[in-house]
């Protein structure tokens, strides 16, 4: 069963105006400075910053990062903004909830078999929580715990259909695509078949595209790598937010999104 119980789906506008209020798109906390610091470690190559993805030499000019982060996330287009406030379009973020209905609707119409996982425990698990729980009651199959999996100093842990990482006694904030690559791997070893859509953020989201599994996921405008992957059809949705606020303010955002993929109350 759900933690909580789920709010009724919000229409558009409705959307829109709680999104932009909680500032999980609108003008949202991460700073333009720390974007731009983002983007130029993707052009220079840190693979950090790549979040699993294989980006080659295509994306080595930081101002051509700039001009996708701006379609793809509505950041301030104009390249003498330095320092202070930056943004993601809430059109464009309500457009990616959508796309990505369309395929968590057509994994529930296929009855296939879907991994979730956050690197964002304090933030997005209530999401994938949400979306773990509605998918196995239309007739999806949740990859299952594996045991004695281990990345990054941590235990990977599964929990409510949602696999996180854990670390010094607490589930940790992770970019890494190390806890994916061992899930992946063990799924291989053990002759299990891979997932037919994952839905991630992070690291856990870019390994996955990078396997060249079905992949959507959550991306905030300083992880620009997904939206880089989106582009490249690595990933198939990346919807732009701020990916760590108060959990519970993610609800209306997750009603809406199961609703449009007919997995809500009454659907």
């Amino acid at each position: 069963m759900p933690m909580d119980s789920a709010p009724v789906a919000p229409s558009r506008q409705a959307l829109a105006d709680h999104l932009v209020r909680t500032r999980i798109a609108g003008d949202v906390a991460t700073s333009r400075e720390n974007n731009l610091d983002h983007y130029r470690e993707l052009a220079e190559g840190n693979r950090y910053f790549w979040l699993g993805l294989d980006l080659g030499d295509r994306w080595t000019d930081p101002a051509d990062v700039l001009e996708l982060m701006v379609e793809r996330c509505g950041v301030v287009a104009d390249p003498g903004h330095r320092y202070g406030q930056d943004t993601i379009d809430v059109e464009l973020t309500i457009d990616a909830l959508d796309r990505m209905a369309e395929a968590l609707h057509k994994a529930a119409r296929n009855s296939s078999r879907v991994l979730l996982a956050t690197g964002h425990p304090a933030g997005l698990f209530a999401v994938h929580h949400a979306l773990a729980t509605a998918l196995q009651e239309a007739g999806c199959s949740v990859v299952a715990p594996a045991e004695h999996l281990y990345a990054d100093g941590g235990e990977i842990r599964h929990m409510a259909g949602v696999f996180m990482l854990h670390r010094g006694g607490g589930l940790v904030h992770t970019h890494s695509p190390d806890p994916m690559r061992e899930i992946l791997n063990a799924l291989e070893r053990n002759g299990e078949p891979m997932p037919d859509l994952v839905i991630a953020d992070h690291g856990w989201a870019g390994c996955a595209g990078g396997r060249g599994l079905e992949t959507v996921g959550f991306a905030d405008c300083n992880d620009p790598a997904l939206f880089v992957g989106e582009a490249e059809d690595s990933i198939l949705v990346s919807v732009p937010l701020d990916d760590n606020v108060a959990p519970h303010f993610y609800a209306p955002m997750t009603a809406y999104l199961l609703a449009a993929a007919g997995l809500g109350p009454g659907a």
